[in-house]
């Protein structure tokens, strides 16, 4: 039955991040862009939510404080060596920079992987308590529709039809599943590589939130604008709170 929770899960946060972001795409151009910017918010306190409250202190309590922590430490050098190599992160946005300059291929084998690790974060979570899966899952959703979005821009405008790049993204979210399925069976008879993924995703969700979407929030300074990032990124720990206070 577990497994079943892990393959639902692992199809909401990879392929249906896809779905629901092709959805989007359905809406005018202005609500769209708001929609998006709103839920890049959002993840911002879901991701940090689920690092601090959930994946940290639950691998504190199996491997302790200090393993715990350089474990994060190691995962987050890891990820800004990653970015430097593959390009994965990307903006909100499809006129940033880097998009304008990223080849299509690029894009989706970079998301191929950043997908990848969603399912061992995902898997990890799971297989340490259904309640830290519940939540990994939802901080993934929450930072992967406004990538997606991103991605599509990218796509299309590099002159691909609607239909081909919804594939491609489908294609490159299914490494999520993969990956998340090969992870459960592995870790589940690695009882001891648990905590480890568990930093691991840690890191991971901590660096997305931190070097990607902060840094494009700071983008816009207005009051108002300001006021809607504060409360979006508080209502995103307070979920994430209320997931862990209900287990």
């Amino acid at each position: 039955m577990e497994i079943l929770y892990v393959v639902a899960a692992l199809i909401a946060g990879s392929i249906g991040s896809v779905a629901l972001a092709a959805l989007m795409l359905l809406l005018p151009d202005k609500k769209l862009d708001q929609l998006s910017t709103w839920l890049m918010y959002l993840a911002g306190g879901t991701l940090l939510g689920a690092a601090f409250l959930g994946m940290i202190p639950k691998g504190i309590s199996m491997i302790g404080s200090r393993d715990m922590l350089l474990a994060v430490l190691a995962g987050i050098v890891f990820f800004f060596a990653l970015e430097k190599i593959i390009l994965w992160r990307t903006c909100s946005n499809a006129d940033c920079e880097r998009h304008k300059n990223a080849a299509v291929p690029i894009i989706l084998i970079g998301d191929a992987f950043h997908n990848a690790i969603d399912g061992i974060v995902i898997a990890a979570s799971f297989l340490t308590s259904f309640e830290l899966g519940v939540f990994a899952t939802i901080s993934v959703m929450m930072h992967e529709i406004p990538q997606e979005l991103g991605d599509f821009g990218i796509l299309l405008k590099s002159g691909l039809s609607r239909s081909r790049a919804i594939w491609f993204n489908l294609l490159s979210g299914s490494t999520a599943l993969i990956s998340g399925i090969i992870a459960f069976y592995a870790l589940e008879y690695l009882q001891s590589l648990i905590p480890f993924a568990l930093a691991f995703s840690a890191a991971s969700f901590l660096y997305i939130a931190m070097a990607d979407l902060i840094p494009e929030m700071h983008r816009k300074t207005a009051l108002k604008s300001s006021l809607i990032q504060i409360t979006l990124i508080l209502l995103g720990i307070f979920l994430i709170y209320i997931i862990i206070q209900n287990k």
